[in-house]
């Protein structure tokens, strides 16, 4: 009911941007630049906001991640094969992504002035080696990172503190569980940062209704067709892993999770589906034990439309705003957002703070983020209804390589984990 109740009031936000930022333009196009740049307060205050959450959710969650799969062999082994799972599905995501964004280039033709602040930083060509890379990503204080919002340097932290608080098992389990409940402050911290999102989406539509026009609009449409194709593209591929693992029976799966994929479309969000998804999976034959396993995991390591939309959506506001980014510095985003996003839970609109992140990690202006904000709930619904699938993949894959798929028509097989 909350977020049904924000959806409606960013839809609201938006219509009343459109509304204000075009009736500033006919009253007085003069004043329409200064209008667009006193409105902007409000955007600025949401991005700050935003930045405020960055570090310590990513510290928490994915520390915990960590720290949680335990470290008894039987565990090691079905972890090993789904992460080994989840990076592949997770590259798979990101490089679709990329791919697709080249094809359909939803930002060129945008020409979006460059903010104040960022207008003459740009991205040299050799602004991010890879010996700066690697040196950069090791902290030299971990709270000189926080303090920064340094991510690659709060994700290595966090997975060196993750890996030891396992390795002690019980005797790191009251900190784990501190974290833990950390997390979930941190989780409901995000829900009140975007409380303030209708403000951010007014604020943001009208002014750049009241630059640019109302041609502007335009873009949102195809962008969000344009994601969707991708996001059906990435359906495709996800299937085709699938059978090489279960064959036809891939299709049974899919009839199968029907029922949670619409839960998570139509709530933008997939833990909404967990309980109806762990039940499907049971009907499909996986043992409990490691579809319990995985799917958790999955949550936090394979959210494969919420890394698709990662890159899709930070080379959109690239080109939107004329920046030219090498592949090397591509390939360097793919690969550090191949780590970030594992830090960001299945709840809507994660992939924000991640994105955010990104975008300040390659200079490109952060306030790049709310040309996306007024339709993410759309794009959040096709993201989260890809994540159920992919996480239902990997655990009836994992459930086969342990030899504890149940065939149809068999008796239930014994859990080996």
């Amino acid at each position: 009911m909350k977020m049904n109740k924000l959806t409606i009031a960013i839809i609201i936000s938006m219509l009343l941007g459109i509304v204000t930022g075009q009736g500033v333009r006919w009253l007085d196009p003069v004043q329409a630049a200064t209008f667009a740049s006193n409105i902007t307060l409000l955007t600025d205050i949401f991005l700050r906001l935003i930045k405020m959450i960055i570090a310590p959710l990513v510290f928490t969650t994915l520390t915990v991640g960590i720290a949680k799969m335990g470290d008894s062999r039987t565990v090691g082994r079905v972890g090993i094969k789904t992460l080994a799972w989840f990076m592949m599905a997770s590259l798979l995501s990101l490089t679709l992504g990329l791919v697709m964004v080249h094809l359909l280039t939803p930002g060129v033709g945008l020409y979006l002035t460059l903010p104040d602040g960022s207008a003459t930083s740009g991205i040299s060509a050799g602004a991010i080696t890879l010996k700066d890379f690697i040196t950069h990503a090791i902290p030299k204080s971990v709270v000189e990172a926080m303090a920064t919002n340094e991510i690659l340097q709060i994700v290595v932290f966090s997975l060196f503190f993750g890996l030891a608080a396992a390795s002690i098992g019980d005797h790191a389990k009251p900190v784990v569980t501190v974290m833990a409940s950390a997390a979930d402050i941190m989780l409901k911290v995000t829900g009140y940062v975007m409380y303030f999102a209708p403000f951010a989406v007014f604020a943001a539509i009208a002014a750049m209704v009241a630059k640019e026009g109302l041609g502007i609009l335009a873009t949102y449409g195809t962008f969000m067709s344009q994601f969707y194709l991708s996001l059906g593209t990435l359906w495709l591929v996800l299937l085709g892993l699938g059978s090489l693992f279960l064959g036809r029976r891939v299709l049974t799966l899919l009839g199968l999770i029907r029922e949670p994929v619409l839960l998570a479309f139509s709530t933008a969000s997939s833990e909404s589906a967990y309980p109806k998804t762990l039940q499907r999976l049971e009907e499909f034959g996986c043992s409990k034990r490691i579809a319990s396993f995985v799917l958790p995991m999955g949550y936090s390591f394979n959210l494969d439309g919420s890394m698709m939309y990662c890159t899709f959506a930070v080379m959109f506001i690239a080109q939107a705003y004329g920046i030219e980014l090498s592949w090397g510095q591509q390939i360097t985003m793919l690969l550090l957002l191949m780590v970030t996003s594992k830090g960001m839970a299945g709840v809507p609109r994660a992939s924000l703070v991640v994105i955010a992140a990104t975008l300040n990690q390659f200079q490109i202006p952060e306030a790049g983020i709310l040309l996306l904000l007024g339709i993410d709930h759309f794009l959040d619904m096709g993201r989260s209804a890809t994540n159920v699938l992919g996480n239902a993949i990997a655990a009836s894959v994992v459930s086969k390589s342990e030899g504890v798929l149940q065939e149809e028509g068999e008796a239930p097989l014994q859990d080996a984990a």
